[in-house]
């Protein structure tokens, strides 16, 4: 039987793909972005609650009013801006989920999306299974800013929507305030609905802040701001994410969702309702930062290259300029296979498979697990 093809991507994502050879080889696994390292007692033991007295059946559609109502409440706090719990906010199967049901809120066949490269694998295509075309503007390296005059150049009368990552994965770049106010130039008189994919909004270092769309009166008004607990509380596997968006907004957002999972998993949510509410996820900044100061200093005994160390996320982009000459894909099977470290090429989040000799790391892992990775790679 033969299926139709939905988007342009082959085979398994680049993740699978290195993760798979990391287990294969026995590698230190410095590639996909997940801890290594257990979560909090005190949510663990929430789960365990949740389960043991009874709050195992579907949760409402929208999520636990509970859970809403905490990060309503955390946002407050963080943000200084009001969401209103009833019908701005949507709890979801991750964050992942939450992209993907917003671009099938916006988009039709004919449409396009434009998005800023190197990019998460997953935007082209969500794009594209929607039957709309995804327009790649390259990120300026070696800071990754973004070039506006580019996306202003981008824009035509078939652009119904915009993606955004900040901080963004894989390079670590943070977006300024001037960013948020350049782009709400650009769209300004426009139909074009923004997709801001906030999911390390909380790993963020070296004294900077983190500016939201939400912060963005006029930018708010025509967003999906999409969130992952995953990465705040360290608990990737555990799927639940959120969407904050307009009223019209999220009535639209809810359309799709109701029929894709309709719901997400009711234990976690109560657990992470209650933990969220306890202030816990207050020094998840300081543990990354820390984490991402020691492998920047191990980083420094290698022959790698640090062009700039990441203002935020997990991760941290390193040249091989100084090893060989191989391309990214070559050289990252090569280290996870002969070296037994994995990573992740980035050219694998370039459309074209743009080739910079550069890798990705997660440093998002036990002190142990970094200094092990460290002492395979100073002997390259």
């Amino acid at each position: 039987m033969q299926f139709p093809q939905k988007h342009s991507a082959t085979g398994t994502t680049i993740f699978t793909v290195m993760s798979a050879l990391a287990t294969k080889h026995g590698a230190i696994n410095l590639s996909q972005g997940f801890p290594d390292f257990p979560i909090d007692k005190e949510l663990a033991d929430f789960l365990g609650e949740a389960a043991h007295h009874g709050h195992n059946q579907y949760a409402p559609m929208p999520g636990l009013p509970v859970l809403r109502h905490a990060v309503c409440n955390d946002f407050k706090r963080r943000y200084n801006v009001d969401i209103d719990v009833d019908t701005e906010i949507t709890i979801t199967p991750g964050a992942t989920y939450g992209i993907y049901t917003a671009f099938t809120c916006v988009l039709q066949p004919g449409d396009e999306a434009i998005l800023l490269e190197p990019a998460y694998d997953s935007y082209i295509p969500n794009i594209e299974m929607n039957g709309a075309k995804a327009v790649p503007i390259a990120l300026s390296a070696p800071d990754f800013t973004v070039d506006w005059n580019k996306v202003k150049a981008a824009v035509t009368s078939k652009t119904r929507a915009l993606i955004l990552n900040t901080p963004h994965n894989p390079t670590g770049a943070v977006w300024t305030k001037e960013d948020w106010d350049t782009l709400a130039d650009i769209v300004k008189n426009t139909n074009i609905v923004i997709l801001s994919d906030e999911v390390y909004e909380q790993l963020i270092f070296d004294g900077l802040r983190h500016y939201s769309v939400l912060e963005h009166p006029e930018l708010r008004e025509r967003s999906f701001a999409l969130y992952s607990f995953g990465k705040v509380f360290n608990n990737t596997g555990w799927k639940t994410g959120y969407c904050i968006a307009p009223m019209a907004y999220t009535t639209a957002f809810r359309r799709i969702h109701q029929f894709l999972s309709f719901t997400a998993n009711t234990p976690a949510q109560y657990a992470l309702a209650h933990h969220l509410a306890s202030g816990k996820a207050s020094n998840v900044q300081a543990i990354m930062e820390e984490k991402r100061n020691l492998f920047l200093s191990l980083m420094k005994e290698t022959p790698f290259t640090i062009h700039n160390p990441a203002r935020g996320s997990y991760f941290q982009l390193a040249s091989y300029e100084r090893i060989n000459d191989m391309s990214d894909m070559d050289f990252a099977q090569w280290l996870t296979t002969e070296h037994g470290v994995a990573t992740i090429p980035i050219s694998a989040f370039y459309h074209n498979k743009k080739d910079d000799k550069l890798i990705r790391f997660c440093f998002a892992k036990q002190e142990e697990t970094l200094r092990a990775a460290v002492d395979k790679l100073r002997c390259l």
